[in-house]
């Protein structure tokens, strides 16, 4: 064998090893737990108001309202929060994608978003969203 040649197969064993490692990383990312977001609520206002997620992925989201009163987390399309503003539903928790959070409470919640998008979330309490109670969701 030249030596020309022993290096080519040296560097295809190479090349070839550092393809398996990056595909065997992105698979353990991927198949890894969710996702944890933490969300603060705090003078009626989301702490952060935006945010950006992993498509695919299950995705935690944790929310400590440190208010003296119920805030809700509804996040959607227009379509969706338009049917929310009419206040149909006094209290959420059977969606993962509405929650309602109690005055001083945490709750949580795992949400999958199957396609990127760019949601927002809000809370349809009376006067909340008029008050600035929004936030937007990235989904990559």
């Amino acid at each position: 064998m030249t030596e020309g040649r022993r290096r080519l197969l040296v560097a295809a064993g190479v090349l070839v090893a550092l393809v398996l490692f990056v595909a065997a990383a992105a698979a353990s990312e991927l198949s890894a737990g969710p996702v944890t977001v933490d969300i603060r609520i705090h003078h009626s206002r989301y702490i952060p108001s935006h945010l950006s997620v992993p498509v695919g992925r299950p995705v935690r989201f944790v929310f400590h309202n440190e208010d003296p009163i119920e805030h809700e987390w509804i996040v959607g399309d227009a379509t969706v929060h338009d049917g929310h503003r009419t206040g149909t539903e006094a209290h959420h928790g059977g969606r993962s994608t509405e929650v309602s959070i109690p005055a001083l409470g945490s709750v949580t919640t795992v949400v999958t978003f199957p396609a990127g998008a760019a949601l927002t979330y809000v809370c349809h309490l009376p006067g909340h969203e008029a008050y600035g109670m929004v936030g937007t969701l990235d989904i990559r």
